[in-house]
């Protein structure tokens, strides 16, 4: 003998008791499916300029280049943001700005008082002519990468890079770390001076020369918005 399915009446209607339950269920299912996708948006994270840190190495070369110093510039104002969607990181992005006036020598290996005196040659209308160009931009314009770790990423950023009134785009690795609403990233690259419309200096008659090619490295810190 077959038992009759138990039914339940909702506003005259006669359904089978069982349908309330399974409604509960399929609404139950579609918010955990949701669930994982909110907790994967992409996140932003402000660059925290007093964490932060840029550094340009400029050598020497020439003839007279054993007789000249190499120098050290240190960036002092970095700002700006990275956005990291960690499911798809072709949809990060970053943003971020030095102002150039900021821009000072390091003391470390210079001779006493040779810092003041380059770090105004590099502010002046000769080379990086801060008065006209205040700011170097960089913003990404494609991310690409892989997760190395569960809380790390190798990503290759390909963006412009705005300097002395021009822009280039350039390619950068970066290694990219999160650890809870903190964010550290740091990369390194290659900038040529005469892209950029300025002419390396030289000094004692020519002998001794700024090189042209200056290496760039940087740490970013960035914490996550509220």
């Amino acid at each position: 003998m077959h038992r009759k399915a138990a039914t339940t009446t909702v506003d005259g209607d006669l359904r089978p008791a069982y349908l309330p339950r399974m409604t509960a269920r399929l609404s139950y299912l579609l918010i955990a499916s949701w669930i994982p996708a909110a907790v994967a948006a992409p996140r932003t994270f402000a660059i925290d300029g007093n964490a932060s840190s840029a550094a340009a190495h400029v050598g020497k070369t020439g003839i007279g280049s054993f007789a000249g110093h190499e120098h050290t510039v240190l960036a002092q104002t970095i700002q700006g943001e990275v956005v990291l969607d960690p499911e798809q990181l072709s949809r990060s992005s970053v943003d971020l700005m030095v102002s150039a006036r900021s821009l000072k020598i390091s003391e470390e290996g210079e001779p006493q008082g040779d810092a003041q005196k380059v770090q105004r040659a590099m502010r002046g209308p000769s080379v990086l002519d801060v008065a006209r160009y205040a700011a170097i931009h960089f913003r990404s314009v494609e991310v690409t990468g892989k997760q190395s770790a569960p809380s790390s990423y190798d990503l290759t950023v390909v963006g412009e890079l705005s300097l002395h009134g021009v822009t280039k785009a350039f390619t950068v690795p970066v290694r990219l770390d999160v650890h809870g609403d903190t964010l550290n990233a740091a990369g390194k690259m290659v900038v040529k001076q005469t892209d950029f419309g300025i002419e390396p200096t030289s000094a004692a008659g020519g002998l001794v020369k700024v090189e042209d090619e200056v290496a760039l490295t940087f740490r970013i810190a960035a914490r996550a918005g509220p």
